[in-house]
């Protein structure tokens, strides 16, 4: 049993923070027969007066003894006034976050076992700072190795269902939520219910078929396709995407900003400076290619189509693949392309999907 008198949880997905609670909840709760030993308070609060009701309730549910004597397991979820927002920052949520410390303080982990989960956490502010310190603490911070994180939720939902996916199927299945963790657990268990114990591996065909497309994801298909390089792939991408979509500016735009890391990958790549390996490129090549070329752009750290170095590792392995198999002679026209397609649909704005049709067909016959 932990010394600390509370356990605190945080991190970037709201997702991961509340499986993690979940699981410590679920064990600290094994054993305890009284449900009403086991309590659940809701810690979303919209302003300074809900703050208060929140944590109200949170510390009479602490101080309140069990009816039959055992150990209370009282779980404060989805905290979210610690965050950089008017209510985080409001005074009076500060003074009843620093009233709160005393009641935290002062538990007898043996009486009552404590969990707090939050998600977003402004980390300045002193009382995530005593968290720190005090509790037996975890921050969950996914952060350039979000892809890993998908990958393992996806191996791990496989798996509880006695099957496998392809790893093609599994980068689609992130492309298409848009690394959403929720959706990737969601979309998974679809995916195995649909295919069935003990039947084969799940393709890349059965994601295209029955994940949809969500937030930014929603031009990741046809850029796909395009840079698959197969024409027959791509313009029944672009069928799909205008069925349901009239405007193709934002897709032209999704594929030029691969088409700049591409050209910026076949650089580095033809000059040596990066290798593409089994296992796509290597953290420490592209960060050595950073120190030796990372002067010429701007922008500094922030996530930038016009700056390779501030990309994901594993997503230019993947993009490498692609630009170790065309030509920079033939991305540089690719660049031009779609600029004409730009002028094209100013010119013919009832025509757009024909415009971008006439460009793969351009760029892929």
């Amino acid at each position: 049993m932990a010394n600390e008198p509370f356990t605190f949880i945080c991190g970037d997905d709201d997702y991961l923070v509340t499986e993690k609670g979940r699981a410590w909840f679920r064990a600290q709760a094994e054993g305890v027969a009284d449900d009403l030993s086991k309590e659940v308070v809701d810690g979303r609060a919209a302003n300074v007066a809900e703050v208060a009701d929140a944590i109200q309730r949170f510390v009479s549910a602490v101080q309140t003894l069990s009816l039959f004597g055992e150990r209370k397991v009282v779980w404060l979820k989805d905290v979210n006034f610690m965050a950089d927002s008017p209510t985080g920052r409001a005074q009076g949520t500060l003074d009843l976050l620093d009233e709160m410390k005393a009641v935290l303080a002062g538990l007898d982990p043996a009486a009552v076992a404590v969990l707090i989960t939050a998600q977003p956490v402004d980390k300045r502010r002193s009382f995530y700072k005593w968290c720190q310190k005090t509790a037996d603490f975890t921050v969950l911070a996914a952060g350039k190795d979000s892809v890993q994180v998908c990958l393992g939720l996806i191996e791990q939902e496989c798996a509880a269902a006695g099957l496998r996916m392809t790893r093609g199927a599994m980068e689609l299945l992130i492309g298409k939520v848009n690394g959403h963790t929720r959706l990737i657990v969601e979309e998974t268990r679809k995916l195995v219910t649909f295919a069935g114990e003990g039947g084969e591996a799940i393709s890349e065909r059965l994601v295209m078929e029955l994940v949809p497309n969500f937030g930014e994801a929603d031009f990741f298909e046809a850029a796909d396709a395009f840079y698959s390089l197969k024409l027959s792939a791509t313009l029944e991408a672009l069928r799909r995407h205008f069925f349901t979509n009239t405007e193709s500016r934002p897709l032209l735009g999704s594929l030029q900003s691969r088409n700049r890391l591409l050209i910026q990958l076949r650089v580095l790549l033809d000059a040596g400076a990066i290798r593409l390996g089994g296992r796509g490129i290597a953290k420490s090549d592209l960060e050595a290619a950073a120190r030796s070329y990372g002067h010429h752009f701007s922008g500094g750290e922030a996530k930038s189509p016009l700056n390779v170095f501030t990309q994901n590792p594993w997503y230019l392995g993947r993009l490498a693949e692609t630009a170790s198999r065309v030509p920079l002679k033939k991305l540089i026209s690719f660049q031009v392309a779609f600029a004409e397609a730009f002028e094209a649909i100013i010119q013919r704005p009832n025509e757009q999907e024909e415009v971008c049709r006439e460009l793969a067909i351009q760029c892929l016959s």
